[in-house]
Parts: C-alpha cells; structure tokens; sequence
C-alpha cells in the first residue's frame, strides 16, 4: 500500500544511508527505496555523494521527490547530480549525526562505517531504522542484534515498515 500524505501534513524526512561505493544490487536497491519514499510524499535525505547516495537521490528524483543533500564537505558542487538541495555541511563524517537528527526514519542499505553510524545515531534518538542487507548491531551482552532495526527483504517492505513507524 502506498498511502501518500493527507495536503495539510509537512513531508517528512526520510534517510537514505549506504555505502559511497555499492554494487549494481546496491544501486537498484536504493533507487527504488528512493523512488517509493517519493511516491508517498516524503523527501528524501542523503549524504550527497556517490554510490547508494546517488542511487537513492536518483529514484526519488525520478519519481518527482524532493532529495536533500547533506555534504560532507565545503562545497555545493560536490553533491550528485540528482539533489533537489545540496548543503555543504564543512563536517566531514560529523555531518551522520545531522542526518539522523533531521530525520524520522532511515532506510540503511548495505554500508561501511559512516553508515553505522548513522544507525546509531538514529537508534540513540529512538527513531526507527529499516535494514536492507546492512549492519546488524547488538548490545552488550546480546545474542540477538537490536530488535530497533526491522531486517527487510526488499524495498517496498523496508518503506512500509517505515511508514508506519514514523507516523505513529
């Protein structure tokens, strides 16, 4: 189901958080979650560059969204090419804890460690994370990872669960 926003409610803001170098799965991966958080009225937030940034910000664009950037560097330029808004943040790495505060929920897509830490930023702010072949992250002490993070078998469920998380 693709339930879009009701007119009188903000968009809300939706992360995309994955590796800068992904593969053709990655990239067909995010652009479809890209293009569905678009579908259904939200925007969509990225890191800006390369990899499953693009993909995401591809998918979202073309399906009419509205992609925001949030760069690690000084300079606008450095975004892609699909960014509706490219904010050059001068943060580097910091700027993962921007993305999450912004942010009600994200969509973690395969990743490295800037991704981890993204969903522990958002985790520590108790905002729900869909996973698509990304982190699995466990407490101290836990045999199981974080029942925080839903473990998604595609695109179209990772939104979904989202969805209903971030409108409750």
């Amino acid at each position: 189901m693709n339930t879009p926003l009701p007119e009188n409610v903000r968009a809300p803001l939706v992360a995309v958080c994955g590796t800068s170098t992904s593969t053709p799965q990655e990239d067909e991966v995010a652009a479809a979650v890209g293009s569905l958080i678009a579908q259904r009225g939200a925007v969509a937030v990225c890191g800006g560059l390369g990899g499953v940034m693009t993909s995401a910000a591809r998918g979202a664009t073309q399906a009419g969204g509205v992609v925001i950037g949030l760069l690690p560097g000084p300079d606008a330029d450095e975004g892609n090419e699909f960014l509706t808004y490219s904010i050059p943040t001068g943060l580097g790495e910091m700027r993962n804890g921007l993305i999450a505060r912004a942010c009600l929920g994200m969509v973690a897509i395969g990743g490295g460690y800037g991704t981890l830490s993204e969903i522990g930023f958002m985790l520590r702010l108790g905002r729900p994370v869909a996973s698509i072949a990304s982190w699995g992250v466990h407490q101290p002490g836990a045999s199981e990872p974080d029942p925080e993070i839903h473990w998604a078998t595609d695109p179209a469920e990772a939104v979904s669960w989202l969805w209903q998380r971030m409108l409750m």
